[in-house]
């Protein structure tokens, strides 16, 4: 059920709009229009006329009405400038959160290296399934699935794709860690099954994948390092909290798929839940899931249960996921609204 909830809805709502693009006009909250980008032309019109809708909606539905025909290259002295900001914000964010959040720190006078040896594989494990997602998303995207996904009816991808992440996921935690080969392989089709549902978002500007991606990795390892350092199961109680919380971001991101799109102002409203209140949430998921990796690696240090960072990992990659699609989203709306 938390893992449901956890998924990340814009994708499905982008896919859901995709269906009324190819028999009716829609129109589309807080949209302008687009320019399309060059492209080499199709050998027939249908196919390229599909396409065209597919990729408009699914722009639509992500407000992502900032993306440029063409990317000019970004001068040296901004560029710079954009990496020092950028630095800055993730270390104030570190300094910062430390500050607010840790006060009360480890009274054991540390880490112990069991412990810290079962967070860094978990750490290890969560970069590379995150860059096993990125690097299929960009070769399916690539390969043309992005548009096919788009032109295939919404509800049979949200219902397969659903299918097919919880049925790799939950095949991942309850396969044992003895069993290399299919923990692993299992483990891989989660990652291609994220990657598969994920690959139109590289329709976005590079630049900005590139920044959420940083203020993403900021954001969670500040939090980790909150999570990593305060006392022992100090924030484990958040877990009822979270999956209220989340429960009610996961209805305010369903909510454009049964509202009329006249419910301007409670759209506009729901929205900002998603995102604003989507980050809190999972911002809040990395620090309980932080502490819950530590209790587990306390308890597999007894022999109370499996050593198993496989497992750990997941919950790790999908606040990532969700954190850094809120991010582009809001990157992209900034954006916009400085045109």
């Amino acid at each position: 059920m938390a893992f449901m909830l956890r998924r990340p809805f814009a994708v499905s709502t982008a896919l859901k709009e995709v269906s009324k693009a190819s028999h009716n006009p829609v129109r589309f909250l807080h949209n302008t229009p687009i320019k399309p980008a060059s492209a080499p032309k199709a050998s027939t019109s249908a196919p390229s006329s599909i396409f065209g809708r597919s990729r408009q909606t699914f722009q639509d539905a992500f407000r992502r009405t900032y993306m440029q025909p063409a990317y000019g290259v970004p001068q040296g002295g901004n560029l710079t400038q954009r990496l020092l900001y950028g630095a800055a914000i993730v270390g104030g964010t570190v300094v910062a959160a430390n500050l607010i959040f840790n006060r009360e720190t480890r009274e054991d006078g540390g880490m112990p290296p069991y412990e810290r040896s079962y967070l860094n594989d978990t750490f290890l494990h969560t970069g590379l399934g995150v860059g096993i997602i990125a690097i299929a998303a960009r070769a399916l995207h690539a390969n043309g699935w992005s548009f096919r996904l788009m032109a295939t009816n919404p509800w049979a991808v949200a219902g397969l794709g659903l299918v097919a992440s919880i049925g790799t996921m939950y095949g991942t935690l309850y396969t044992s860690p003895d069993n290399y080969i299919a923990k692993y392989a299992l483990w891989g089709a989660f990652n291609v099954t994220q990657a598969a549902l994920l690959s139109p978002l590289m329709f976005v500007n590079p630049a900005i994948l590139a920044r959420a991606g940083l203020y993403t990795v900021g954001m969670m390892g500040s939090i980790a390092f909150v999570g990593a350092t305060a006392k022992q199961e100090k924030y484990l109680y958040l877990g009822g909290p979270l999956l209220a919380g989340v429960t009610i971001v996961a209805l305010s991101g369903l909510a454009p798929l049964v509202l009329p799109a006249t419910a301007a102002r409670t759209l506009m409203w729901s929205e900002r839940i998603w995102l604003y209140g989507g980050l809190a949430v999972f911002g809040g998921f990395t620090l309980y899931d932080i502490q819950k990796i530590l209790h587990h690696a306390r308890l597999a240090e007894r022999g109370i249960v499996r050593r198993d960072v496989v497992n750990e990992s997941i919950s790790l990659e999908l606040d990532f996921l969700n954190i850094f699609i809120r991010m582009v989203q809001i990157l992209g709306m900034q954006r916009q609204n400085r045109k």
